[in-house]
């Protein structure tokens, strides 16, 4: 019988042999790509476990379509519901630019509390890249997900709490600003969200043989949000995993530049000078941890260089649950219509086997994808780019992966 994911003491997934898995079909082109990555993901369990292990899929009301029958956007037993499952799948959600209601898929991060906004950027052979040597990207993002500019505490311009804080600035530092003209926003950033995120990225590369972790920063400029980030984030890594990290001067000054067998590399880029960095020389760079704007940006870059956005899986995780979400938008003049890539809700959804520790199931998913692209047919958006490729819908993508799954 399916039953709930659970947590071990040791704060570990308890996984059955039949989960119930929260899924949110998403906006837009979201239920495209949903029903094209369910399949997938049902035939990888399957084929890996020879039909001993099976995910049943609980769809859960958020977005468009629960705001059209019950009011809400993101009912409050959707949330309690993804707490009791621990692990959920989602598509993209609609979020109005410059008005109305804030994120959908930021409000889940923050009232679940999912701390770690994880992003891959690794380039599979065949994908179309702007880059001259896209197979040396193979990189972890991240991003703190719960604080920075992302918290919403802003207030637009003639406000009167615009303008209260525009007095107080005044008072307190001498600045003036146009009282009636500027908005204000609030950059809140933590020793403690910074540190468990920090914590997570050392731990990812330990437990993953990774060689380097790049704390990328402004701190520069903002010396008591994202300079206090590098400091906190520099202080988790020489206290808590001393046996593993070694900072980059003491690895040059005693070891010239060749870091000892087994050592974590912790390395620091403010932030404008990352982007360059992972241009030009992407193999220096291996897991970066970064406050929450920073994060956004770099793990987009990435995925642009590695072929898009839709190739690039993200998850989000916290303490006490996780969900796993395409990275792009609802592309909504497509809904509909069978035809945008389902790659990024794919191989979220890898990303989730590996959460459960399904690694089988999770390395099926991700073989099949590259080799449906090496036979070069694929959607519309890797079509137009490869030579001699040949266009194929959504849902008919998903079935090519499903059967290179099967023997």
């Amino acid at each position: 019988m399916p039953d709930s994911i659970a947590l071990n003491p040791d704060g570990t997934l308890h996984v059955p042999d039949h989960p119930i898995i929260g899924c949110i079909p998403g906006d837009g082109t979201g239920p495209d790509i949903w029903n094209a990555t369910r399949p997938v993901l049902e035939t990888a369990v399957d084929t890996a476990y020879n039909g001993n292990r099976q995910i049943t899929f609980e769809e859960l009301p958020a977005g468009e379509i629960s705001f059209k029958q019950t009011g809400e956007w993101l009912p409050l037993s959707t949330l309690d519901r993804i707490r009791a499952l621990r692990v959920a799948i989602k598509g993209p959600m609609t979020t109005p630019v410059g008005k109305g209601m804030r994120s959908l898929n930021v409000a889940i991060r923050q009232e679940l509390d999912l701390f770690a906004c994880i992003r891959p950027a690794r380039y599979i052979r065949g994908v179309p890249s702007p880059c001259s040597r896209p197979a040396a990207i193979d990189m972890v993002i991240f991003r703190e997900n719960t604080e920075d500019l992302y918290a919403g505490i802003e207030w637009p311009s003639g406000s009167d709490e615009a303008k209260e804080i525009i007095d107080l600035i005044r008072k307190k530092t001498g600045k003036s600003l146009a009282p009636d003209t500027t908005g204000i926003g609030i950059k809140p950033i933590s020793r403690e969200n910074t540190q468990r995120l920090v914590r997570k990225a050392i731990q990812f590369a330990v437990d993953h043989q990774r060689k380097s972790v790049t704390l990328m920063h402004k701190g520069n400029i903002m010396k008591f949000t994202e300079g206090a980030f590098l400091n906190w984030g520099l202080e988790v890594g020489t206290t808590e995993f001393a046996d593993h990290v070694i900072l980059e001067d003491r690895l040059w000054k005693e070891f010239n530049g060749k870091p000892p067998k087994g050592s974590i590399v912790l390395k620091d880029r403010i932030a404008d000078n990352m982007f360059q960095q992972v241009l030009l020389r992407p193999e220096d760079y291996d897991v970066i941890a970064a406050p929450n704007l920073n994060g956004d940006y770099i793990s987009d870059l990435l995925a642009a260089m590695v072929g898009g956005l839709g190739l690039a899986p993200g998850a989000n995780i916290g303490t006490d649950c996780a969900v796993f979400e395409a990275t792009h938008g609802t592309a909504p003049k497509y809904a509909g219509k069978d035809k945008v890539n389902p790659g990024s809700l794919i191989l979220s959804g890898a990303m989730m086997l590996d959460h459960m520790e399904w690694h089988e199931a999770a390395e099926l998913v991700r073989d099949a994808l590259q080799q449906a692209i090496a036979a070069k047919q694929v959607t519309y958006d890797l079509a137009r780019k490869i030579p001699g490729a040949t266009e194929v819908s959504c849902s008919e993508f998903g079935r090519q992966i499903c059967r290179l799954m099967t023997p």
